[in-house]
């Protein structure tokens, strides 16, 4: 391994591979440092189901990096425009109005010009078909301002970036911790590394830190999450300890944005403890919530299931779940929405009860049976009367139950 060059770009997902490649593309000389051996490269990129959120204005715009959509195909679909306005409210009102307007700024309008890049740079992608979209009348109505996704999910994008800078000839060290960074009065001159049990110096006009945050790291939860995180799974890669924030912090960065808070799912009770390599994707989410309803230990009810489409809710409902009775909640459905669930929740890694009556599934679910039906009970008798259609927010919901289900 040299020991200068002119950009050093510390982690190895989406994020750092795209920097080192525009890096490269601007002629510097560039080192991706991966702390995780090759076999588990690319970070939480790599269990990702793919799907990149991006401004577009009609269907054709998006038909630039989706080169096999025929005519035939775009006739076949409904597919409504998602402006940079919409991506701009739906930001604010997810995040409740802490976005930094500027960087979301910069972030929406360079969406798709970054999709454009990706794609010219060997990044294919392909409609979101599966989750995003619903058929009526032979045709296919998409939904939720999310119909792009990488081929592959997660894996695809890894693979293919990595392929690209593989043919660039960029440099990657893997197995390779950076653990400080190299600091003068003028700014930082490089990093030391831990690399086959030795610690290294490498010197670079530019670091840039893409090594994600604390979520492996359980010391970290608990300080800046709260106690209950001590017990949350870790659904990507186990190497995302916070380095990078503390060697930044200790070079005299300062702590910005909320780090109270953080994209949090509800995942399968019985998912490993950290992501598995070997079944990498999102396979152990639980995200067709809104079509059911959800159940702490002691049979009641904690979120509204509908506030939202589960694009706005699913990445805020897991610290909701992990804030109930050993850190669990059942999701319940019957046989009339069962077919429409995402494919999650027929695989094989799926915990699942099933049974003919609810004082039945009470038992196997060994929660409180008489709360669990009265509160199944109280809901039946809120929810409005009217059509049901759970591909649109129609406000058709209950009334006078807390918490509401809202459509």
């Amino acid at each position: 391994m040299n020991n200068s060059y002119d950009v050093i770009i510390v982690g190895g997902g989406n994020a750092a591979l795209c920097a080192a490649i525009s890096a490269h593309e601007g002629g510097a000389n560039v080192l991706v440092l991966e702390r995780a051996p090759v076999e588990k490269r690319g970070g939480n990129s790599y269990f990702t189901d793919g799907a990149i959120r991006v401004a577009y204005n009609r269907l054709d715009m998006l038909r630039e990096v989706l080169p096999d959509l025929t005519d035939y195909d775009s006739e076949q679909i409904v597919m409504p425009p998602y402006t940079e306005d919409d991506f701009m409210n739906d930001l604010m009102r997810v995040t409740s109005g802490k976005s930094d307007i500027k960087l979301a700024r910069h972030l929406i309008s360079k969406s798709f010009e970054t999709i454009k890049w990706m794609y010219k740079n060997g990044v294919k992608f392909e409609l979101n078909y599966d989750n995003q979209s619903y058929e009526k009348e032979g045709k296919r109505h998409f939904w939720g301002g999310l119909p792009l996704k990488t081929s592959g999910k997660g894996v695809g994008l890894i693979k293919q970036l990595y392929q690209r800078v593989d043919q660039l000839g960029i440099k990657v060290e893997y197995d390779a911790r950076t653990v400080d960074l190299i600091s003068v009065d003028d700014g930082v001159t490089g990093v030391v590394v831990e690399k086959n049990g030795e610690l290294v110096q490498i010197y670079s006009k530019t670091v840039i830190l893409a090594c994600g945050s604390f979520e492996a790291n359980k010391k970290m939860r608990i300080e800046f999450l709260g106690k209950e995180w001590e017990g949350a799974i870790v659904r990507g890669t186990e190497y995302n300890t916070g380095d990078g924030l503390d060697m930044a912090v200790k070079a005299g960065a300062s702590k910005y944005g909320d780090w109270g808070s953080c994209h949090s799912i509800g995942t399968d009770y019985n998912a490993p403890a950290v992501g598995d390599f070997n079944k990498p994707g999102d396979i152990y989410k639980k995200s067709s919530f809104p079509l059911g309803l959800m159940f702490n230990l002691e049979g009641k009810r904690f979120v509204d299931e509908g506030a939202d489409f589960r694009n706005y809710t699913y990445a805020k409902y897991g610290r909701e779940i992990l804030k109930q009775p050993g850190h669990k909640a059942f999701q319940v459905f019957d046989a009339k929405v069962h077919p429409l669930l995402r494919d999650e929740y027929t695989l094989d890694e799926a915990t699942c009860y099933q049974a003919d009556s609810l004082e039945e599934l009470a038992d196997l679910m060994k929660i409180s049976k008489e709360v669990f039906k009265d509160t199944i009970h109280e809901y039946n008798l809120s929810v409005q009367e009217g059509d049901y259609n759970p591909s649109i927010k129609d406000g058709k919901g209950t009334v006078g139950i807390t918490p509401p289900k809202t459509n």
